[in-house]
């Protein structure tokens, strides 16, 4: 597996927009989260970012929420989801990201954390709730365990702040599309183009947009705008609960399908 900033490197040589769809690990059960992973990864997805279920979600809406607490409910934590990880990332050659929030990482403490996730093939992580100032903590440790902190640009970030943030931010810079929590929009709001070109000015590192994608025409116009990469999340938590887990296997199979070809350059 390689890392994402190599994933990226490939894909910009080929001049393709990546794709990450993103999952709640152990929902509807950890055994369906592996083979999740497995399909998408044979279905188009150039990385993908699989979210540690967590008490107090503050940046996810009410699809992702929903989906962690059945997870927790059913007894889901953090030893488990990187028990299931170790076993599947060798099979996948999509780069995993791990999606958390700090508290798991501080209880567990940064060091071991890193070693521990390392160890079980993620290859990225972002911490939506890691404010810029505190981030060194985890960024320079990072780098040791060979693990790419991806930091969230917000759409109501200054200049100057999208400029600090983007020169931090590891793997990619994740600019957050919309004001407010994850979720299923019908429109891509126009003032991500501008956001786009902003960070564009103040870096070249590639810019991953998420929050709010949920069809395959917004993931080709937010191509179109010049992103380097779409993440989509709650359409794919949403299509996995729904039904049995053959079920949804399948319907997420068919919209990862459906996403990599809207962006697959013509």
């Amino acid at each position: 597996m390689t890392s994402v900033s190599q994933c990226f490197e490939h894909l910009r040589d080929r001049a393709r927009c990546a794709l990450i769809p993103f999952i709640t690990a152990g929902d509807p059960d950890l055994e369906t989260t592996a083979e999740a992973l497995r399909v998408l990864d044979r279905q188009g997805a150039d990385l993908i970012e699989l979210g540690v279920p967590y008490s107090d979600p503050l940046a996810d809406g009410p699809v992702i929420q929903a989906a962690a607490t059945r997870a927790l409910q059913r007894g889901t934590r953090l030893d488990d989801v990187l028990k299931m990880v170790k076993q599947v990332a060798p099979t996948l050659r999509s780069p995993l990201i791990l999606f958390t929030y700090y508290n798991p990482i501080l209880n567990r403490g940064i060091d071991r954390f890193l070693q521990e996730i390392a160890a079980a093939g993620v290859k990225g992580l972002v911490v939506p709730d890691l404010p810029l100032e505190e981030a060194d903590s985890l960024l320079k440790p990072a780098i040791v365990h060979g693990v790419e902190v991806i930091l969230l640009v917000a759409p109501t970030s200054p200049q100057e702040r999208i400029a600090a943030i983007a020169q931090q931010s590891q793997g990619f810079v994740y600019l957050v599309s919309t004001t407010g929590v994850t979720g299923m929009r019908l429109q891509m709001q126009a003032r991500v183009k501008d956001l786009v070109q902003e960070l564009r000015q103040v870096t070249d590192k590639p810019i991953g947009v998420g929050f709010g994608i949920s069809q395959p025409d917004q993931a080709h116009q937010v191509m179109e705008w010049g992103s380097d990469a779409v993440i989509v999340g709650s359409a794919f938590v949403k299509r996995l609960s729904e039904g049995t887990p053959a079920e949804g296997l399948k319907s997420i199979a068919e919209f990862c399908q459906s996403l990599k070809a809207a962006i697959v350059a013509e």
